[in-house]
């Protein structure tokens, strides 16, 4: 494969930790991320009944569990019982983690961590003060992003501690997104990948704003988003970007 010339170095996300390879959010697949080289992983928290900070994408346990029900109607106890691994039918039971045990294996390693704060459904009153609670116990700060599709819920980490990195997640196009951005007093962008184009990153760059497009698994869009200077892409597939863009 041929150099890409003029372009920056492109760090490596893994999505859910390699949620192409394993069941995702699961210790399994934060590991196997990190062990195929991943600069970071990125995951999704609700809280549970009893106020647990649970990582899971969903609202409910339905999809990626053999349980059933919504996060924060069952407790802590509840969804430990549960077998996570999904479509993965080559591997023995993944337990849903909750943030600390994610925190406790992460704490004395060097990548950095993107947190997802899952509430742009449901309202988790007190999830952005409880994960920064936690952040702060375990020493994380300078190794932790957080975003969401929930720019109230982004308002309320910089009203708690605006020293924390904060980037805007988004689906759909965004006029001038970058200003919007900085008007919100966020670090950066994550946008579905389809919505990056050289002129955003470009603008987007010039107000000091890193871009880190979601969910980038194709080797072509790959070469897209590196082409197009992002400062790091999340994959499903850490191992694959890994070996085609470093």
């Amino acid at each position: 494969m041929q150099k890409l010339k003029g372009v920056r170095s492109m760090e490596i996300i893994g999505h859910r930790g390699a949620a192409g390879t394993c069941p995702e959010n699961t210790m399994v697949s934060f590991q196997r991320a990190i062990e195929e080289g991943a600069s970071g992983i990125e995951l999704d928290v609700h809280l549970s009944q009893d106020g647990e900070i649970i990582v899971i994408h969903d609202e409910t346990v339905d999809r990626t569990t053999d349980g059933k029900g919504y996060i924060g109607e069952l407790t802590y106890k509840d969804i430990r019982k549960l077998n996570a691994k999904y479509k993965f039918k080559e591997h023995n039971k993944c337990m849903v983690p909750s943030l600390p045990e994610v925190f406790e294996w992460a704490k004395e390693e060097t990548f950095f961590i993107n947190i997802e704060l899952k509430n742009n459904v449901i309202e988790y009153p007190l999830l952005e003060w409880k994960v920064i609670d936690l952040v702060h116990q375990y020493g994380l700060k300078d190794r932790i992003v957080f975003s969401s599709f929930n720019h109230n819920s982004l308002a309320r980490v910089l009203s708690y501690d605006s020293r924390f990195e904060t980037a805007v997640l988004y689906s759909h196009k965004l006029f001038e997104p970058w200003h919007y951005a900085k008007h919100l007093g966020s670090d950066g962008l994550h946008p579905n990948s389809r919505n990056v184009t050289e002129v955003v990153v470009k603008a987007a760059h010039k107000e000091g704003l890193k871009v880190r497009p979601y969910t980038v698994n194709k080797k072509e869009e790959m070469l897209e988003m590196k082409k197009a200077g992002c400062d790091a892409i999340v994959t499903d597939y850490p191992k694959r970007a890994i070996e085609l863009l470093k």
